[in-house]
């Protein structure tokens, strides 16, 4: 810790080491969107509830907006802007075009990133995907389209 109070904060983020100073009290999604001007990651409820800040960190999902900045010194954090390229982009994204799994979008980068985890735990069936996907909500109400995106990717 500095004599300021802030603390030296090394991460590797969407692949790339990253070094910042950050308040004890600053939130991973704070840190991410005005310190690392990556805004993809979007504050929506900044309690926990709406999922629209789900990043990975070391793989994991967890909701930024409820994580000090402080507790992940070392981690290895994806955001949406590490998923794919315009020229290739990760199967996911690809099955949410296909699928119209967005309508405004706001969503849309949390619901991917936990899209992306869950497809790790290797869910078995709609219902698994349903609630692997319970803390991500969207207002919009394409939720069918988001469980059927995911189910293409996952081979159900």
């Amino acid at each position: 810790m500095s004599f300021d109070g802030r603390i030296a904060l090394s991460l590797t983020l969407n692949g790339r080491p990253r070094e910042v100073d950050v308040a004890p009290s600053d939130t991973l999604l704070d840190v991410i969107r005005d310190q690392l001007g990556l805004t993809g990651t979007k504050k929506g409820c900044d309690m926990g509830s709406c999922g629209a800040c789900t990043i990975l960190a070391d793989g994991r999902r967890i909701k930024a907006c409820l994580a000090l900045a402080a507790s992940y010194d070392g981690a290895s954090i994806t955001t949406i802007e590490g998923i794919g390229t315009l020229e290739n982009l990760h199967p996911l994204q690809v099955a949410f075009v296909r699928h119209d799994a967005l309508q405004c979008g706001y969503c849309t980068p949390g619901q991917i990133l936990s899209g992306i985890a869950l497809l790790e735990e290797e869910p078995r069936d709609l219902a698994a995907i349903r609630e692997g996907m319970s803390g991500n909500l969207c207002r919009c109400g394409a939720h069918p389209n988001i469980v059927a995106a995911i189910a293409e990717v996952a081979g159900l």
